[in-house]
């Protein structure tokens, strides 16, 4: 089996610095203002929920196919929440929203699948120690 690789490079202080990560696909910079603020650039956090959405979604689209239905479209939406704590930063949830649109199957198998899918994805399951909230939606 392939294994992933990214790498991340930061100077400087937490509050002043500057970093950038990459991978395969993708280079950015992040600072202390793009992670715990609104400022410019990517962070760990946004990363995390890219690859729980993009995980999420082909494993649903997997899951729903192996039952028979398979899907026309699956799109997911991931919220990494950090919050700053007495010991420091901490992802606290995740949220995670998907709309699949899917012929001939009913809203109670569907739902079935969709959490199936939450305890069985890679990404959730490497992220088990976070509460992870799903909302799954069947669209016509």
């Amino acid at each position: 089996m392939p294994v992933r690789t990214a790498d991340a490079q930061w100077e400087g202080s937490l509050e002043d610095g500057k970093g950038t990560m990459r991978f395969s696909a993708f280079e950015g910079p992040y600072s202390s203002a793009s992670r715990f603020e609104e400022g410019p650039g990517t962070n760990p956090e946004e990363l995390i929920a890219a690859a729980h959405a993009g995980c999420y979604s082909m494993a649903l689209a997997g899951g729903l196919s192996k039952a028979g239905h398979v899907p026309d479209s699956v799109r997911t939406t991931a919220k990494v929440h950090i919050d700053k704590g007495e010991a420091g930063f901490k992802i606290t949830r995740i949220e995670l929203a998907t709309e699949a649109r899917v012929s001939g199957v009913d809203e109670a198998t569907f739902q079935e699948i969709a959490e199936a899918t939450k305890k069985g994805c890679p990404v959730s399951q490497a992220l088990e120690a976070v509460p992870i909230e799903l909302k799954a939606k069947l669209v016509a």
